[in-house]
């Protein structure tokens, strides 16, 4: 019902951005984003609340419209039936999404490319990560894979490495949120850097399922792949977290990133 009612509201809110656009919206065509909520393994009740966010974001806005889909029909560079649209449309692709999706061969190839060479952008949500264990290059686009989350939801404190960057210099230096973070393996911070991660110094290291020795729970990264870029965040498990006005922010600015509206510095680093 909640997620029902937020719908609702973004409607209204679109319908009143129809009447009022907002203030500086620079006439021409807005980006595109795909967001893909399809599941093939846990089912996360917040899916349906998150990417009906990042549609009300683009709304607000005014920067891009959201299509939001629960299959992966458009994931193609092929000439669909109809009006429907393809890679070639969009500007960017989010994913919200668990397990080994319905993609063939050839729209892996085309979602690589999408990204590598056309310079397009990609943003992983939360599951992201625990997605296409059994197609690596997945997994080296994105940064790594879902291992477990020893702490399950709880009031994660979040160290903010990086506060130059867009989607993260509204933070301030520490905070916490109740979310679920996930702990990842197939990491490397020589090529990603880390946004933001867990203050190991908080952490229950010895509970069951902590399997990082080194103490590095990243929870925020960005990457540029080729000639694209990539934001990927564990945040987002909850609906809560999506209401958070500075996560909101987060979301915000990591889309306007992946789709070339703002700079920020990608180059990987060591964790200070």
């Amino acid at each position: 019902m909640r997620s029902l009612r937020f719908l609702v509201a973004c409607l209204a809110s679109l319908a009143f951005l129809t009447l009022f656009p907002v203030e500086g919206q620079t006439p021409g065509r807005k980006k595109k984003l795909l967001a893909i909520g399809q599941t093939k393994g846990f089912q996360h009740d917040a899916t349906t609340h998150g990417l009906a966010t990042l549609w009300k974001l683009g709304q607000e806005s005014g920067l891009w419209d959201t299509y939001i889909r629960t299959d992966t029909q458009l994931i193609t560079k092929e000439r669909l039936p109809a009006n429907a649209k393809n890679l070639n449309y969009f500007d960017a692709v989010a994913f919200y999404t668990t397990g080994e999706l319905d993609l063939t061969d050839a729209q892996k190839a085309a979602l690589l490319s999408f990204v590598r060479e056309d310079g397009k952008g990609f943003i992983g949500i939360h599951s992201a990560t625990d997605t296409f264990y059994q197609w690596p290059e997945y997994g080296e686009m994105i940064g790594g894979y879902f291992d477990l989350h020893p702490w399950n939801q709880f009031e994660a404190p979040i160290i903010v490495e990086d506060r130059n960057f867009p989607a993260t210099r509204h933070f301030p230096p520490t905070f916490t949120v109740h979310d679920e973070i996930y702990q990842i393996k197939e990491f490397s911070r020589d090529r990603v850097r880390v946004l933001m991660r867990l203050d190991e110094s908080k952490l229950d290291l010895q509970r069951k399922g902590v399997k990082r020795t080194d103490g590095d729970f990243a929870v925020t990264w960005v990457r540029n792949y080729g000639k694209g870029r990539v934001f990927y965040s564990s945040l987002g498990h909850r609906e809560d977290s999506w209401d958070r006005k500075d996560i909101q922010t987060m979301w915000l600015e990591a889309v306007k990133w992946a789709m070339g509206l703002t700079e920020g510095d990608a180059t990987p680093r060591p964790r200070p």
